[in-house]
């Protein structure tokens, strides 16, 4: 990213597409939300047709020039931020996280200036809900 400002405001949204059903291994009710500071927010059941989370994250100048996320939204330490995508089950309103999905800032394209769109492939090759650092060619920023 190119730096233009100490501080500005990225709006990011994420777009989930092939969700994996409501029902996995022993989980029912399937959700997954986006992550804001420890909290799911935003849930969508996991057999919608799409999953759509928009946010927005601080971007500030870092004393080496390169570029630092912030905000309730951003997790991990300088160098390795990340936003998660976390998945579990809502019984009687309560939601229980059963796995994590981590989309890396530092992919975030340099063009992003404004705003920054994620394409996500929800489902593993195994028709599971997809976990761990995300990449292409299940992530796409654009």
């Amino acid at each position: 990213m190119s730096a233009q400002s100490a501080k500005r405001p990225l709006q990011i949204l994420i777009e989930g597409a092939n969700l994996p059903g409501a029902t996995f291994c022993e989980h029912q009710h399937v959700h997954v939300g986006v992550q804001c500071r420890s909290e799911a927010v935003d849930l969508v059941p996991g057999d919608a047709r799409v999953a759509a989370f928009e946010f927005e994250v601080d971007v500030l100048s870092s004393p080496d020039g390169s570029w630092d996320f912030r905000g309730p939204y951003v997790h991990g330490k300088r160098g390795e931020r990340f936003v998660y995508l976390t998945w579990g089950e809502v019984r009687d309103g309560t939601f229980s996280m059963f796995r994590r999905a981590k989309l890396m800032l530092d992919d975030v394209p340099d063009t992003a200036v404004r705003a920054v769109v994620a394409r996500v492939d929800l489902t593993d090759e195994c028709g599971m809900p997809r976990c761990a650092r995300l990449m292409a060619p299940a992530l796409e920023w654009s």
